[in-house]
């Protein structure tokens, strides 16, 4: 996609002495006493800023956190812990401002962070006229927040609308350059993972990548769904039996190209849904009445790490278990293993998935890892994301 990029403006000298106002997406997991309890979007939002920074601009930073209702502080919704971190990361004081939106006092060589941007009144239902103020603060806006690309607000899109120059920031040109990458271009076999509890919040993307891939993984509860659609039993194991004929239609989509969607033939299960659940392995055709289908079994695992071994690029969206339990763990780390050892293009996304990637230790062995939850979804699917079309459509004049 042809968009404008920070790095073309800074190498072009046309960032020194400008005030840049930043989108970040600094929306990270807090603990009840506000502790940042993960902070990889926050260290994911720094070179942009340190470009910034070194190019000589007047920096301003500013992202969502939560879902606080517009126009109504609470010291929860605030960015303050946030603000903190980054110092800690920067190596230098990052100063809060609230009430920002009718002007920022900042020079060059500075950097402020503006408090929680949907406090602003106007900004989900990106409001015309505060989109114009936004705008009006800057010479130059980045868009470096891909988490929110699938979202048209006042902070993403209408400021791009209006905004004298608008460009994608490191973080928003890699996510286009990955996805590209592995969706248009993918070096075969293309083999897509897609896992979660539900076939129904899935579905259309099922259905895209059906015509793409030459292998599709389901895994989870969307995998019961499929295991019912192939005539298994699933015992009272979480699925979707509404669902059974556009299962059998995705599988009728892949088998029409010579691809497939492989059904597991063995699996874990347990008569309960806990950590102290007693697991037991059975073959798929095994499971009983009163037990639930908590991950794959270990010659399934086997059967799809062969997969992921002859793959070119490998796209993986959801684990394939329980794996926050470790007696439903196995598939998800021998899925993770095999795409860690792989030599193809692997690009992963999506908050459980980014969750196993940290509990296995293979952030270094993934390609490329997606801050975007909804949005690495949306492109999966085949969507045009607004914040990207603005900044597309603001390239091509």
């Amino acid at each position: 996609m042809n968009v404008l990029r920070f790095s073309d403006l800074i190498d072009q000298g046309r960032v020194q002495g400008r005030r840049v106002f930043i989108r970040a997406d600094l929306n990270v997991p807090q603990d009840d006493a506000g502790r940042i309890t993960e902070d990889t979007r926050i260290r994911a939002s720094v070179p942009c800023i340190e470009m910034a920074l070194a190019a000589g601009a007047a920096v301003m930073v500013t992202s969502h956190l939560g879902r606080p209702t517009e126009g109504e502080f609470k010291p929860e919704d605030s960015l303050a812990p946030v603000a903190a971190r980054l110092a800690e990361l920067l190596g230098r004081p990052v100063p809060l401002v609230a009430n920002w939106v009718d002007g920022v006092d900042v020079q060059p060589g500075q950097l402020v962070l503006l408090e929680n941007c949907r406090l602003n009144k106007g900004e989900k239902k990106n409001d015309e006229a505060l989109a114009r103020q936004l705008a009006a603060l800057c010479d130059v806006f980045v868009h470096d927040a891909f988490g929110t690309a699938h979202r048209a607000e006042a902070s993403t899109y209408g400021i791009a609308q209006f905004a004298k120059i608008a460009c994608a920031g490191p973080l928003l040109a890699a996510e286009i350059d990955a996805l590209t990458r592995a969706l248009d271009e993918p070096r075969r076999p293309l083999v897509a993972i897609v896992a979660g509890s539900k076939v129904s919040t899935k579905l259309s993307i099922l259905e895209a990548l059906a015509g793409k891939v030459d292998q599709l993984i389901v895994g989870g509860g969307i995998a019961n769904t499929f295991l019912l659609a192939a005539g298994l039993p699933i015992g009272k194991s979480l699925a979707e039996p509404d669902l059974l004929g556009e299962a059998r239609a995705i599988i009728g989509m892949m088998a029409a190209r010579g691809a497939a969607v492989p059904i597991p033939s063995d699996v874990v299960v347990a008569s309960e849904f806990s950590a102290t659940a007693e697991a037991r392995t059975v073959d798929a055709d095994a499971v009983q009445p009163h037990e639930m289908i908590l991950d794959i079994g270990p010659r399934t695992a086997a059967a799809l790490a062969a997969i992921i071994a002859r793959a070119g690029t490998v796209v993986w969206n959801g684990p394939m278990g329980v794996f926050e339990y470790d007696q439903f763990s196995g598939g998800t780390r021998a899925l993770a293993a095999a795409i860690a050892e792989s030599s193809a293009f692997s690009i992963a996304g999506g908050g459980d998935t980014l969750a196993a990637i940290a509990k296995y230790g293979i952030e270094r062995d993934i390609d490329y890892i997606s801050t975007g939850g909804g949005a690495f979804l949306e492109m999966l699917e085949g969507k045009q994301l607004p914040a990207l079309a603005i900044l597309h459509q603001r390239a091509a004049g």
